[in-house]
């Protein structure tokens, strides 16, 4: 019997981790091979980071494409190099002259897709370099925009200088940028001072664990009792049974028809295919011939 793990843990990032330290500490705790995290917080951010073991390491793509909701807390007047309240500072001006009014406004440009200038402080490449380490040597290159979409934006809180937003946001976004630019535009510059994430895709910092929770599960050798189910991530898509017959076609990579409705197949709709006895066997697109079905991602969880 295989001692592999299989699913998902939603856990709270500590503040000053990297996601990549969380990673190897539960990695170390649950002894396990194969984990890896959906989608990277900031050090100086907290909230929502799933941990995925096993197989599930093969659906973070879909967390990490998912939606995500923040709560940010901006400082107005203060800017910084890294955007956020660990850089040093490049500017201070008063912002007593700035209204709530006057940041609702501005906000609005933020809704919906616009384009991002990532900050020099970030993971990204340039020419093999990452952004952060050309940024530690000195070094400002130019970074494109990228085209970001947000989703939801509001004020929750004011209480100049500083000002508190929820927010709900695709892939790619950058909450530095978005306090540095909201800064810029108001024109007393501004930094991120706290981020946390409340929600990753169908996970929620209400039912997240802290590392000292999971920390105890191990010891008390009861952790795989926080692991969500490895379709859990999928849920938004459609599911379909396949009869026993058709199993092993699916395994071997084959196509099979499923009378699925047609309008699936055209607009390339993703498909969770189980077995009769409930076991989660695949990730399903629609293929050439019309009825036709591949699997995009087989998955072997019986042990």
């Amino acid at each position: 019997m295989s001692n592999e793990a299989n699913g998902i843990i939603n856990v709270i990032k500590p503040l000053q981790w990297t996601s990549m330290e969380v990673v190897r500490q539960i990695k170390r705790l649950t002894r396990q091979k194969k984990v890896g995290h959906a989608g990277t917080l900031d050090p100086q951010a907290t909230g929502v980071l799933p941990i995925c073991f096993g197989q599930a390491t093969r659906v973070m793509e879909y967390l990490v494409d998912s939606p995500k909701v923040y709560m940010a807390l901006i400082r107005l007047g203060v800017s910084t190099d890294s955007y956020d309240a660990l850089g040093q500072v490049t500017g201070s001006r008063d912002s007593s002259y700035v209204t709530e009014k006057d940041v609702s406004k501005e906000l609005e440009k933020y809704c919906g897709v616009f384009h991002q200038i990532p900050p020099m402080y970030s993971a990204l490449k340039r020419d093999g370099e990452r952004l952060y380490n050309l940024a530690r040597a000195g070094h400002e290159v130019t970074r494109p925009p990228r085209e970001v979409e947000m989703y939801r934006l509001n004020i929750t809180q004011w209480n100049p200088p500083e000002v508190r937003l929820e927010m709900e946001c695709g892939r790619g976004m950058y909450v530095r940028s978005l306090a540095h630019d909201l800064g810029a535009d108001l024109g007393c510059g501004a930094h991120l001072k706290e981020l946390t994430r409340l929600h990753a895709g169908p996970f929620d910092i209400s039912t997240a664990n802290t590392m000292a929770q999971v920390e105890e599960a191990c010891q008390n050798d009861s952790w795989r009792s926080l692991l969500f189910p490895v379709d859990f991530p999928l849920l938004k898509f459609k599911s379909a049974i396949v009869q026993r017959d058709k199993e092993d076609a699916i395994r071997r990579g084959q196509g099979i028809y499923l009378g699925l409705p047609s309008r699936d197949a055209s607009s390339n709709s993703l498909y969770r295919l189980y077995s009769v006895d409930g076991e989660f066997l695949a990730l399903l697109h629609p293929g050439k011939v019309r009825g036709l079905w591949h699997a995009q991602k087989v998955f072997r969880l019986r042990t």
